[in-house]
Order: C-alpha cells, then sequence, then structure tokens
C-alpha cells in the first residue's frame, strides 16, 4: 500500500459520524450535546394560552328569595354565585342588612371562638384514659403523681423556649428570719438547683447523685445548690435539661417500688446547725411521701419563676395536686411555729399542754383550688388542734398560700381574711412564709 502523506496525493475523506448526546469530534475535541428539539428548534410559533372561562352569569333573584337565603348565608352555606347575590343585595337593601347582621352575631354565639392553648388537664384525662385501658404493672402511687405531673409541665415549658432564654436572668425568692431573700440565677440555674435538691431523694432511692459520690451526711438543699454551682467549670446551659430529666423519671419509677408502696422510706434533708451552746444541729428526715409532694411544689414554683422570665404562660397545678401541697405545708406549720419560738421569732406560749392534749388552735381555711380547712397547734406541736379551742381565724386563696409558703408574698401583704388572736395569726402567717427557702 502507497503512504498518501508520502506521495502527497489525497485519500479519501473519512465518514461524517453522526452527532448526538455524547459523541465527540476528533478534530475539534469534546463538544456539548445539543439541546432536545422544542418549540425554537422547530420554527413554530408559540401557541396562545387557553383564553379563561367567561365569569359565570350573575344571578338574578326576587326579593323573597334573597331574603330566604339570608340564613344559609349567615352560616356560610351558600354556593359562590348565591353568595354573591346575596351580598350585593345586602348593599342595597337596608331591612335585609339589619336582619344579615342579626343572624351573623347569633351564629357567633352558637360558634364561640375557642382559645388555642391546650386545656392544662389534658395530659390527665388522656393518661387516665389509657391507663383505664391498660392498667400499668406496678402503678404510680397516688403521692408521686403531683411530682410526676409538675416535672412534665416544666419539661414542657423547656421545650419551648429558645437557646437564647436559657441564659434569662430569674430571681430566686425565699425567706429567713424576717425577711425575704433573693438570689440571681439563669434559667439554667434554676435547672441545676431543681437537679441537685431532687438528689436527696435519688439518694434515699439508691440512684446516684449528681454531685458525685456522697461524703458524709446529706447537706442541706441551699448548699447542695451552691455545691453544684461553684462545681461546674462554666455556668449551667440548656445541657442540664438532660440530666434533669433522667432524674426525675428514674426517681418516679425507683419511688413507685419502693418499700410497700406507703411512702414511709426517710429521705435525710441534711442537718440545721445549732448554735454554739446547744451541741449538735438537728437532723431533718422526711417520708418520701412528703417529699414528692414537697419536691412537686417546688418544681412548681421555679417553673412560675422561669416562666416569669421567659414571659410563658403558666397554670397553677390541678386542684387535687395543689389541695397535696396545702396540705402538707399545713401539718409543718406547728412545728415550724415551735422553731421560730425557740429562735426569739415568735411569742412565748400561752397554754402547753401534753402531746395529744387539746390545745389552742387556729383555723386555717383555703378557698378556690385545693382548699379545705386545717387547724393548726399553736402553743404545743404534739397538741391536738380543734375547732373547740380555735382562738383566730385566717381565709387565704390556695395559690396565694401557696406564694407565701414559697416566700414569694410578703406575711404583711398576704391577701388574708383574719378573725381572732392578732398575735397568733401574725406567728402562723410568718411560720408559713419560713417554709419556704433556696
Amino acid at each position: 500500500m502507497r503512504d498518501s502523506a508520502v506521495t502527497g496525493s489525497e485519500g479519501p475523506e473519512p465518514a461524517e459520524e453522526p452527532d448526538g448526546p455524547g459523541t465527540t469530534d476528533r478534530r475539534d475535541g469534546p463538544r456539548i450535546p445539543m439541546p432536545r428539539s422544542s418549540v425554537e428548534d422547530t420554527g413554530q410559533p408559540v401557541p396562545d394560552p387557553p383564553a379563561p372561562p367567561p365569569p359565570p352569569e350573575p344571578l338574578v333573584l326576587e326579593h323573597r328569595v334573597l331574603k330566604s337565603l339570608l340564613g344559609a348565608w349567615a352560616l356560610a352555606a351558600c354556593s359562590a354565585a348565591e353568595a354573591t347575590a346575596v351580598e350585593e343585595h345586602l348593599g342595597d337593601c337596608g331591612p335585609c342588612a339589619q336582619e344579615a347582621l342579626r343572624l351573623r352575631d347569633a351564629v357567633g354565639l352558637l360558634h364561640p371562638e375557642e382559645s388555642l392553648d391546650l386545656d392544662p388537664g389534658l395530659r390527665s384525662r388522656v393518661l387516665e384514659s389509657c391507663l383505664g385501658r391498660r392498667p400499668p404493672r406496678i402503678p404510680v402511687p397516688e403521692w408521686a403523681v403531683p411530682y410526676d405531673a409538675e416535672t412534665a409541665r416544666l419539661d414542657a415549658l423547656l421545650r419551648d423556649i429558645g437557646h437564647s432564654e436559657w441564659h434569662a436572668p430569674v430571681r430566686l425568692r425565699w425567706f429567713e428570719r424576717d425577711g425575704q431573700v433573693q438570689r440571681k440565677t439563669t434559667v439554667a440555674g434554676v435547672i441545676a438547683h431543681l437537679l441537685a435538691v431532687d438528689g436527696l431523694v435519688g439518694l434515699a432511692l439508691g440512684l446516684d447523685d449528681p454531685l458525685g459520690p456522697p461524703a458524709g451526711d446529706p447537706q442541706l438543699p441551699a448548699h447542695r445548690t451552691e455545691a453544684y454551682w461553684q462545681a461546674s467549670r462554666f455556668p449551667p446551659t440548656r445541657a442540664v435539661r438532660g440530666p434533669w430529666r433522667d432524674q426525675t423519671h428514674e426517681i418516679v419509677r425507683t419511688g413507685s417500688f419502693a418499700g410497700d408502696g406507703s411512702g414511709r422510706l426517710p429521705v435525710p434533708y441534711g442537718t440545721v446547725p445549732a448554735p454554739p451552746d446547744e451541741g449538735a444541729g438537728q437532723k431533718i428526715e422526711v417520708p418520701l411521701r412528703d417529699a414528692m409532694v414537697d419536691r412537686a411544689f417546688e418544681c412548681w414554683i421555679h417553673a412560675g419563676d422561669i416562666a416569669e422570665a421567659v414571659d410563658y404562660p403558666y397554670d397553677p397545678p390541678s386542684p387535687r395536686h395543689l389541695h397535696r401541697m396545702i396540705d402538707l405545708a399545713a401539718r409543718m406549720l406547728p412545728d415550724t411555729l415551735a422553731g421560730r419560738r425557740r429562735s426569739g421569732l415568735a411569742a412565748p406560749p400561752r397554754d402547753l399542754v401534753a402531746a395529744g392534749a387539746p390545745g389552742r388552735s387556729l383555723r386555717l381555711e383555703i378557698e378556690g383550688l385545693g382548699g379545705g380547712e386545717w387547724f393548726i397547734a399553736l402553743d404545743s406541736p404534739g397538741a391536738t388542734a380543734s375547732a373547740e379551742r380555735e382562738v383566730a381565724h385566717v381565709a387565704l386563696d390556695g395559690v396565694e398560700f401557696c406564694r407565701l409558703a414559697a416566700g414569694h408574698v410578703s406575711p404583711v401583704e398576704a391577701a388574708a381574711g383574719q378573725d381572732g388572736d392578732r398575735e397568733a395569726i401574725r406567728d402562723v402567717l410568718f411560720a408559713a412564709a419560713s417554709l419556704s427557702r433556696m
């Protein structure tokens, strides 16, 4: 064979390859595929869009027919054409316009506006219905239900707030001796406080202490909180929500199995230091059933503090749970009053009696949510309080009494109905405020 390049003669031209997707021209390098055929490719004109359908012919109805449609129009039950005809007629007919306005007002009464907020009792009703269909193998004791409900409500609040709101300033308020005390912290700091103090109940149930391995006698709640805050390298953040929530679940779960279900397991709350000349301090122990109600009460109070800081609506507990909280506070008043008397903060007793004997009493009447009546022994903590020895009567709203017991309301400013021995009334109101702590 002869080589055309050598001889100078032209050889046959190579056959052309069809252009298509993915093909290349060996002479010019890779080529961009041509677009698929379109209207522009074919050169055909762009078709006109379809003409809109003609508007429907307006209905022409007699006055008596339009008047009969007013009720259906008020209920939004007319067709579009009928509604248009009625509304055009109302602009020209005064009597029909007045009748239409009256019907619209009546429809508003039949369909009142409803709030978008969930009913606070919805969770309890749903749980009650579910447990009625399938009872739990180990039910939550009645005395642990308020704690379970209040921690769930607070957790729902924490789920709804934003990241920056965890650092919103919060004022913790309580009552010491005869005055109110405040401590500044943040929303995350409040949850850290609840985590540390709830740990006292967890310790009694055999759970791990969030402060680390326990060393000796459990600390007082305020000391535990300060220790937890100071042990943290950085101020608490939203990360504290997970450990707090897990601990609440473990407390409810473990408490349901504890003992015989009566809640008599003692929970140490630390030791109150005594004056130098009185020797050892006083150890504080409460039954598990009361400790759980106490923790539910503090959870609700501090949830209200958080809600106030982040401008979030927050309702009181259910009346049944609020009644348990008030009952616990009322049962603690005689011992608290005796402690204030030993410290010189209350008037001396007037009629000391033996334990179990009837003594002077104050009738505490709680109105509204969680209401009821309690008789408070005034002179001897072990005395029997009764209506026969009543010397004073105090009436308070249930939520107001709880705010007083939380140190959020001064005893002087508490809106109370008072009758009888003024000195006894003052001592009991100040003793109620002294139930509070950080």
